[in-house]
């Protein structure tokens, strides 16, 4: 690998056109050893910054497939090569390559700048979270149960993502979901409960809020930050968030004073919610949603992060004509319209 070569007018990988050639910093992200269906070995390798990945096949009769045994998934490099877009994905014609080094930083080299983050301010959207919990659920052992496991995880949430890959797959993404899908529980806790005044039991419009924010809070158990992105933990791989948010919930409620500890009703029913808010046993739920408040999580946690899909998929797709190809994450075409 080239260690000497020089690099000036150092580029971003997320704002390279079609042919353009540049130097730029990349995070190595994946690299995967395959076979053809004529049975040669190639390698399928994968670089990105915040707002780009470019994944790409090394064949084995091509100039880096010696050294690309040397490169590694989670390490920094310096690239000088050409940006393609092609049928087949954004690829790169590789020129030189070598490892980041410290005197990158002068080239302007920040590793925080390889994660893709939320658009909003993680602390203002923390505050939002915590004061619509002490606005819309009464004050009681439901609202101090909410306000203790947020508070005490105050500094993960701000940067955790909500996912490896589909939605919300970025440096505060958990905090932007949960507080869309809170803030649409609030609107359709008051709407249903306006609208079936004579529901029995009534609508528990709290009991709705407090399962909008704690609705993924076993994420915090089930991934880790990497170098690439955001990783299952072992616990994540074997047992997933849905149960790992109930044992939260089930933990802090037994750490409360018997004076001050939830009732096992109201603990039962947000358990509930947790368990179901998936609704389907191959999308990791037990139980689908069986009170109305479960329901009502349920559908305010899925058109957020289906919405945030396909604003990703219109965004992202280089295909021409009025429909994208089917290479997202809802494995659609989606009519983008056409040219006025």
């Amino acid at each position: 690998m080239s260690s000497g070569m020089l690099f000036s007018n150092v580029a971003r990988l997320c704002e390279l056109s079609d042919g353009q050639e540049a130097d730029f910093f990349v995070l190595m992200t994946q690299k995967d050893r395959l076979t053809t269906r004529d049975g040669k070995p190639y390698v399928r390798v994968g670089f990105r910054d915040a707002r780009r990945e470019v994944a790409f096949p090394i064949w084995s009769d091509a100039p880096w497939i010696r050294e690309c045994e040397d490169w590694q998934p989670g390490e920094f490099y310096k690239v000088r090569g050409v940006y393609r877009e092609t049928t087949y994905g954004p690829q790169l014609e590789i020129d030189k390559i070598r490892l980041v080094t410290d005197a990158d930083r002068k080239e302007g080299f920040d590793p925080a700048d390889f994660q893709p983050h939320t658009r909003f301010d993680p602390q203002a959207m923390f505050e939002e979270l915590a004061g619509i919990v002490g606005q819309r659920i009464d004050e009681g052992p439901l609202r101090e149960l909410v306000l203790q496991i947020l508070q005490t995880n105050r500094q993960q949430l701000l940067s955790l993502p909500a996912a490896t890959r589909n939605h919300h797959a970025f440096v505060g993404g958990w905090l932007e979901h949960v507080l869309n899908v809170t803030r649409t529980c609030v609107s359709l806790a008051d709407k249903y409960a306006e609208h079936y005044p004579d529901l029995r039991p009534p609508l528990d419009k709290g009991l709705v809020v407090a399962g909008g924010v704690l609705h993924d809070i076993g994420k915090l158990r089930e991934l880790e930050s990497t170098p690439a992105g955001a990783d299952y933990t072992p616990e994540g791989r074997l047992i997933g968030h849905v149960l790992q948010g109930r044992d939260i919930v089930r933990e802090t409620a037994a750490q409360c004073p018997a004076e001050r500890r939830i009732d096992e009703e109201t603990l039962l029913r947000l358990e509930h919610i947790i368990v179901s808010h998936q609704r389907l046993p191959e999308w990791g739920s037990p139980q689908p949603p069986m009170t109305p408040e479960a329901l009502l999580v349920h559908y305010a946690d899925d058109i957020d992060a289906k919405f945030e899909m396909m604003v990703a998929a219109l965004s992202e797709d280089t295909s021409s004509g009025p429909l994208t190809s089917t290479k997202n994450s809802l494995h659609l075409r989606l009519y983008r319209g056409t040219p006025q």
